[in-house]
């Protein structure tokens, strides 16, 4: 197995483990967060329209972990810096 394709099946690999390591960790966050504001409105429904504004912030915020995920799995696909060396490595 040349260089060129080792790279390319690991850089696959990599971005594949990250978007699904990074998407459980905000799914289970955000399950979470939803939960317990669930929860909170049905103890003090007076206050559900500020629960509820504190959850969408809430899940803007973990939200961002997913993306951030995805930004470095493409990254991993687009940026890899890899991938001059072994093209260059194989040309030679």
């Amino acid at each position: 197995m040349d260089a060129v394709s080792l790279i390319g099946a690991f850089s696959v690999l990599a971005a594949g483990l990250c978007m699904g390591i990074g998407s459980m960790g905000s799914a289970i966050g955000e399950g979470n967060a939803a939960a317990a504001a669930l929860q909170a409105m049905a103890q003090q429904p007076d206050e559900a329209s500020r629960i509820r504004s504190t959850l969408f912030v809430t899940m803007a915020m973990v939200e961002t972990t997913a993306l951030y995920s995805l930004l470095i799995s493409f990254l991993t696909f687009y940026a890899n810096p890899f991938w001059d060396y072994a093209i260059e490595a194989a040309t030679k």
